[in-house]
């Protein structure tokens, strides 16, 4: 019998290329959003330490220009923490839309190999049946060349 072989090989290998490049794609924006979120983790600790620092100079006397000084700076730090959420925010949402496109990639290519292993037992049992032939046929024609004496 001849050797197994699917119809769909390349669509399942294009079908496979695609996903790896969609996974690509996802672990990139991954770790796009983990770079952003240390960025937001640090900008909230630079605020809270400043701004620790700031009531301890307050306790222990500042002038009128320093204080204003340390609000500015923090007004702008706040600014700086809200413009890198944002951009955390908008970075997961790329992240969501490309897990979705990985989750759809993994099915399409799921469905054709499942279909490949079905067509794969097909062509097994029809193998198996043509071998149980053969030799249901060699047997007859051994037991057919006995009984006449050959």
């Amino acid at each position: 019998m001849k050797k197994f072989r699917f119809s769909l090989e390349t669509v399942l290998d294009y079908k496979q290329q695609a996903l790896d490049a969609i996974r690509a794609e996802h672990g990139a924006i991954l770790a796009r959003v983990r770079a952003q979120e240390e960025v937001v983790d640090g900008l909230e600790g630079e605020h809270r330490q400043v701004d620790g620092e700031f009531s301890q100079r307050k306790l222990e006397g500042l002038t009128i220009l320093d204080a204003l000084n340390y609000e500015q700076y923090l007004r702008a730090l706040e600014r700086e923490i809200q413009a890198a959420r944002q951009k955390l925010e908008h970075l997961r949402q790329q992240e969501e839309k490309k897990r979705a496109q990985v989750v759809e990639a993994r099915k399409e290519t799921a469905t054709i190999e499942k279909l490949k292993e079905h067509k794969l037992e097909d062509y097994r049992k029809a193998a198996q049946k043509a071998e149980e032939l053969q030799i249901e046929e060699f047997v007859s024609t051994t037991r057919a060349m006995a009984g006449v004496g050959i």
